[in-house]
């Protein structure tokens, strides 16, 4: 040993013990609350989301029910009849009472027709076939791709 070198007559350090992970601090409480009070409101978020869709739902699986009533036991017109009832009831479940009961006719199928994309329109035979003796042949897959589409898109202000 150096007596010039008082580095040398040192001790080592002695380590403090390891921090322990409990009790968290305050910061990760906080946190920890945070993201409880997210999740809750994702929750509700969704929860909410999905009941305001419950008609949605039940439509759609009015609408396949009808389509395979359609597929084994044709009959155009009260297909045609029974899915613009459906669409009747889903507007007035979306959409103000008063904006919808009075619609028929040319102003109807606008409206079915406004969120729809190109391909997905109401044919205009549609409306005109209920008014005739003998409605217009419209091809049943695309009545119900087109119904289920409006269903499936539309949105609600109600």
């Amino acid at each position: 040993m150096n007596p010039q070198d008082p580095l040398a007559a040192l001790h080592p350090l002695r380590e403090p013990p390891p921090i322990g992970w409990w009790p968290p601090a305050p910061g990760w409480w906080a946190l920890a609350l945070l993201c409880l009070l997210a999740l809750l409101l994702l929750a509700y978020v969704l929860l909410r989301r999905y009941r305001a869709n419950a008609y949605r739902r039940k439509a759609l699986a009015q609408l396949e029910h009808l389509y395979l009533l359609q597929q084994s036991q044709p009959d155009q017109r009260q297909f045609q009849a029974e899915l613009n009832a459906l669409l009747k009831a889903v507007a007035l479940a979306a959409y103000p009472r008063r904006d919808v009961a009075a619609i028929s006719g040319r102003q109807w199928l606008e409206f079915l027709n406004a969120g729809l994309g190109e391909a997905d329109r109401f044919p205009a035979e549609f409306v005109s076939g209920a008014y005739s003796r003998e409605p217009a042949p419209i091809a049943d897959e695309r009545l119900h791709r087109s119904a289920r589409q409006w269903i499936k898109r539309h949105r609600s202000n109600a």
